[in-house]
């Protein structure tokens, strides 16, 4: 927080103010550098990167200026890049061997498929290592209450990989809501153009050859074995019910993340999804869920509603007839009882509706500290001075509750779930409360 901002949010309210939504932008600046912003190598962060072929490569470059001291990746192949910059980091295919072998470790970053995320960041907190996690958070409801619970337990730094959520957008929109700019918000509409991989499709039967540098069982993990193929490994893995979340489970935690910070949500009191064809093994072309969010504070209940595979709402009121419905590949709605405002999927450029209220409104003044580093940074800033890092689990977790919950709706099609977020079961249907949790493969496990 800047100094022209601690007259008007002090840290003590950020900590303490009740909300979980404030809480969430709490952050404690880094005070232990010199003037000079120079740094020691013994203050610099040792870090490890877990599934660093993909999205983690990104993750791992974001923090060069620290130690990267160790890159772990079941394909050696697909991480060859990665490897290559960091020639120095000591190199693992197996996480379990890294953490009882490598004791230089102070924090990790896990960017696996969905379905490895949990064992993974569990076993880093576990020894004390802080964790920056790619979202979603987790592949189960269960399992993101139990991460939430852990980084309490074992006192680490911890942050969700929704970048979004360090960015000034979802700040605005926060200030814009709770100043009464667009009323009570009692719906939401968010939408995304996601799936972008194949969904709503069976088991592939060819058993081609597992490539050289991959290990195929440790890919697998904590999931049921199959047969390698490259329908899953790599990227097509988040259209299967047994590694990925879908569209919804990809994109909401960038989409729905404004949502869930300005309206301060938590559990719903329910979900109830529509699709196209679901099957037993991949997540429908298409799908619409919606949630319902009981009162707050001094906010309404509120109406979620979700859609992905090209399905959209309809248009609002006051949407000029020259300006498209799609702001962006992925958009959201909040209709409240005195305008509707419009945003893209990280809480990008806010607008109201219709767009000459843009110049008739008088906006408040920033209020939430801005985040000047990267989302990856924040984390590393959060470690070093044992703040807490933009994206928590406490905040986090809830959210990535929500989020994968509507893919478990997705199982029970068209039947409205009550959910008790207490006590993590659903009170109106038994059936459904087998997929709150999932077995895992021996040898992995939370």
């Amino acid at each position: 927080m800047n100094m022209n901002q601690r007259g008007k949010v002090s840290r003590r309210a950020f900590l303490t103010g009740g909300s979980a939504a404030a809480a969430a932008f709490t952050f404690v600046p880094r005070h232990v550098l010199a003037a000079s912003g120079s740094q020691a190598p013994s203050d610099k962060l040792n870090i490890a990167g877990v599934g660093v072929g993909g999205m983690g490569k990104s993750n791992v470059n974001e923090c060069a200026s620290e130690n990267i001291t160790a890159l772990c990746d079941v394909d050696w192949d697909y991480a060859r890049e990665i490897y290559q910059t960091f020639p120095k980091a000591k190199r693992w295919k197996d996480y379990r061997k890294m953490f009882e072998e490598q004791k230089n470790i102070d924090a990790v970053i896990v960017a696996t498929p969905d379905h490895s995320h949990a064992v993974i960041a569990m076993e880093a907190m576990r020894r004390g290592k802080h964790v920056y996690v790619q979202k979603p958070m987790t592949h189960t409801v269960f399992e993101a209450r139990k991460l939430t619970e852990a980084a309490r337990q074992y006192k680490v730094v911890t942050q969700m990989g929704n970048q979004g959520h360090s960015g000034d957008g979802v700040r605005k929109i926060c200030e814009w809501i709770w100043a009464g700019i667009i009323g009570e918000v009692r719906e939401v509409h968010a939408w995304t153009n996601r799936p972008v991989w194949p969904q709503g499709i069976d088991r592939p039967t060819d058993k081609p050859a597992v490539p050289p540098d991959l290990d195929w069982n440790l890919w697998i993990g904590p999931a049921p074995m199959r047969p390698y193929n490259p329908a899953y490994h790599p990227f097509k893995w988040r259209g299967w019910w047994d590694f990925g979340c879908g569209a919804l489970g990809d994109m909401a935690c960038h989409v729905l993340d404004p949502v869930f910070a300005a309206l301060k949500l938590k559990y719903p009191t329910s979900v109830e999804a529509c699709a196209t064809p679901v099957n037993e093994e991949t997540f429908p072309a298409g799908s619409i869920v919606r949630f319902e969010f009981p009162a707050r504070e001094s906010m309404p209940a509120v109406k979620l509603n979700w859609y992905d595979g090209g399905l959209k709402p309809d248009r609002p009121a006051g949407l000029e007839e020259n300006r498209p419905l799609d702001q962006a590949a992925s958009n959201v709605l909040f209709i409240g009882s005195k305008g509707v405002l419009r945003c893209g999927e990280y809480g990008d450029d806010p607008q109201l509706i219709p767009y000459s209220r843009m110049r008739e409104v008088k906006f408040p003044e920033p209020s939430l500290p801005r985040i000047k580093t990267s989302h990856e940074m924040n984390w590393v800033q959060a470690c070093k001075t044992g703040g807490q890092a933009t994206s928590h689990f406490d905040y986090a977790g809830p959210f990535t509750e929500a989020v994968v919950m509507g893919n478990l709706a997705l199982r029970r099609l068209g039947k409205k779930l009550l959910w008790d977020g207490d006590n993590m079961k659903f009170t109106n249907d038994e059936e459904a409360n087998q997929f709150v949790t999932k077995p895992y493969r021996q040898g992995w496990s939370l």
